[in-house]
């Protein structure tokens, strides 16, 4: 597994973007968190494979039906935690 941090920016806070995530994330078995940033922006450390890590990412492009994102990137991390979960990280 690798870890990536994911920045998604646009309408992303206050439109539960975040519940959104944690449930995406769920559903595919991808670990880490989700944390709103004083941007604006959402912060997401994931550890998954490169092409369930894509389809997340598929995911994030849609958002919240009041979600409005303009953009999402993506690096490789270099990590020595181990998730257990995906939450949201305050």
């Amino acid at each position: 597994m690798k870890y990536y941090e994911i920045f998604v920016t646009g309408r992303v806070q206050g439109v539960g973007f975040r519940h959104y995530t944690v449930q995406k994330a769920n559903e595919l078995g991808i670990l880490g968190w989700v944390k709103n940033m004083p941007d604006d922006s959402i912060l997401i450390v994931a550890q998954g494979y490169e092409p369930v890590i894509k389809t997340f990412i598929d995911f994030l492009y849609i958002g919240p039906t009041r979600s409005s994102v303009i953009q999402v990137s993506k690096s490789e991390i270099i990590s020595s935690t181990n998730f257990h979960n995906f939450s949201v990280k305050y």
